[in-house]
Protein backbone atom coordinates (compact mmCIF):
# COMPACT_ATOMS: atom_id res chain seq x y z
CA UNK A 1 0.00 0.00 0.00
CA UNK A 2 1.55 3.36 -0.54
CA UNK A 3 1.96 5.31 2.25
CA UNK A 4 -1.03 7.73 1.76
CA UNK A 5 -3.34 5.19 1.42
CA UNK A 6 -2.98 4.42 4.85
CA UNK A 7 -5.42 6.08 7.40
CA UNK A 8 -3.51 8.70 9.08
CA UNK A 9 -3.34 10.23 12.85
CA UNK A 10 -1.79 13.52 12.83
CA UNK A 11 0.11 14.79 15.99
CA UNK A 12 -0.34 17.86 17.18
CA UNK A 13 2.24 19.64 15.59
CA UNK A 14 1.19 19.17 12.24
CA UNK A 15 0.04 22.40 11.10
CA UNK A 16 -3.98 22.37 10.22
CA UNK A 17 -3.07 23.33 6.46
CA UNK A 18 -1.17 20.03 6.13
CA UNK A 19 -4.54 17.68 7.09
CA UNK A 20 -6.76 20.58 5.24
CA UNK A 21 -4.44 19.51 2.32
CA UNK A 22 -4.20 15.58 2.68
CA UNK A 23 -8.03 15.90 2.93
CA UNK A 24 -8.87 17.83 -0.32
CA UNK A 25 -6.67 14.89 -1.99
CA UNK A 26 -9.04 12.54 -0.69
CA UNK A 27 -6.79 11.36 2.51
CA UNK A 28 -8.25 9.35 5.50
CA UNK A 29 -6.88 11.66 8.51
CA UNK A 30 -7.89 12.10 11.80
CA UNK A 31 -6.39 14.94 14.14
CA UNK A 32 -5.60 14.83 18.02
CA UNK A 33 -5.50 18.48 17.49
CA UNK A 34 -9.11 18.66 16.17
CA UNK A 35 -10.32 15.87 18.54
CA UNK A 36 -9.20 18.40 21.46
CA UNK A 37 -6.78 16.20 23.16
CA UNK A 38 -3.66 18.82 23.53
CA UNK A 39 -1.12 17.44 25.35
CA UNK A 40 -1.75 13.69 25.20
CA UNK A 41 1.76 11.43 25.95
CA UNK A 42 3.25 10.18 22.91
CA UNK A 43 3.04 6.82 24.26
CA UNK A 44 -1.02 7.37 24.48
CA UNK A 45 -0.66 8.98 20.73
CA UNK A 46 0.48 5.52 19.53
CA UNK A 47 -2.09 3.68 21.85
CA UNK A 48 -4.70 5.44 20.13
CA UNK A 49 -3.23 5.48 16.53
CA UNK A 50 -2.90 1.55 17.21
CA UNK A 51 -6.34 1.02 18.02
CA UNK A 52 -7.73 3.08 14.97
CA UNK A 53 -5.53 1.13 12.82
CA UNK A 54 -3.77 4.59 11.58
CA UNK A 55 -0.08 6.06 10.96
CA UNK A 56 1.26 8.55 13.02
CA UNK A 57 1.77 11.73 11.05
CA UNK A 58 4.26 13.70 13.24
CA UNK A 59 7.32 16.08 13.94
CA UNK A 60 8.35 14.23 16.62
CA UNK A 61 11.80 12.55 17.25
CA UNK A 62 9.77 10.04 20.33
CA UNK A 63 8.00 7.72 18.65
CA UNK A 64 10.52 5.61 16.83
CA UNK A 65 11.91 5.07 20.19
CA UNK A 66 8.72 4.11 22.06
CA UNK A 67 7.86 1.87 18.46
CA UNK A 68 11.62 0.28 18.61
CA UNK A 69 12.71 0.16 22.52
CA UNK A 70 9.16 0.16 24.17
CA UNK A 71 8.11 -2.61 21.72
CA UNK A 72 4.49 -0.28 21.26
CA UNK A 73 2.39 -1.85 18.87
CA UNK A 74 2.07 0.49 16.01
CA UNK A 75 0.85 0.34 12.10
CA UNK A 76 3.57 2.96 11.30
CA UNK A 77 4.88 6.07 11.95
CA UNK A 78 5.63 8.91 9.38
CA UNK A 79 8.57 11.28 11.37
CA UNK A 80 9.29 14.24 9.01
CA UNK A 81 11.81 16.69 10.00
CA UNK A 82 12.71 19.30 10.02
CA UNK A 83 9.42 19.92 11.90
CA UNK A 84 7.27 23.02 12.61
CA UNK A 85 8.47 24.30 9.39
CA UNK A 86 5.38 26.44 6.91
CA UNK A 87 2.65 23.86 6.06
CA UNK A 88 3.86 24.56 2.50
CA UNK A 89 7.19 22.43 3.09
CA UNK A 90 5.72 19.81 5.32
CA UNK A 91 3.21 19.31 2.21
CA UNK A 92 5.87 19.29 -0.41
CA UNK A 93 8.02 16.63 1.81
CA UNK A 94 4.61 14.56 1.84
CA UNK A 95 4.40 14.64 -2.05
CA UNK A 96 8.17 13.83 -2.55
CA UNK A 97 7.54 10.74 -0.07
CA UNK A 98 4.28 9.72 -2.07
CA UNK A 99 5.91 9.86 -5.31
CA UNK A 100 9.48 8.04 -4.36
CA UNK A 101 7.60 5.18 -2.06
CA UNK A 102 5.82 2.96 -4.17
CA UNK A 103 4.47 0.03 -1.88
CA UNK A 104 5.37 -0.17 2.07
CA UNK A 105 4.16 -2.60 4.75
CA UNK A 106 3.23 -2.42 8.53
CA UNK A 107 4.63 -2.07 10.52
CA UNK A 108 7.33 0.63 9.75
CA UNK A 109 8.79 3.72 10.76
CA UNK A 110 9.45 6.03 8.22
CA UNK A 111 11.53 9.33 8.67
CA UNK A 112 11.77 11.93 5.75
CA UNK A 113 14.42 14.18 5.78
CA UNK A 114 14.30 17.57 3.28
CA UNK A 115 16.77 20.15 2.73
CA UNK A 116 16.18 22.55 0.24
CA UNK A 117 14.43 20.35 -2.61
CA UNK A 118 16.58 17.38 -1.42
CA UNK A 119 14.36 14.86 0.35
CA UNK A 120 16.15 11.75 1.75
CA UNK A 121 13.96 8.88 3.30
CA UNK A 122 14.75 5.93 4.73
CA UNK A 123 12.42 3.01 6.28
CA UNK A 124 13.08 0.80 9.05
CA UNK A 125 10.47 -2.12 8.85
CA UNK A 126 9.43 -3.29 12.65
Amino acid sequence: MKLLEFPLLADENIHPNVIAFLRGEGRDIASISEQGQYGLLDIDVLRLANESKRVVLTHDCDFGGLAVLNAQPVIGIVYLRPGHILAEFTIQTLLAIDARVPEINPPFILVAERAGEDVKIRIRQL
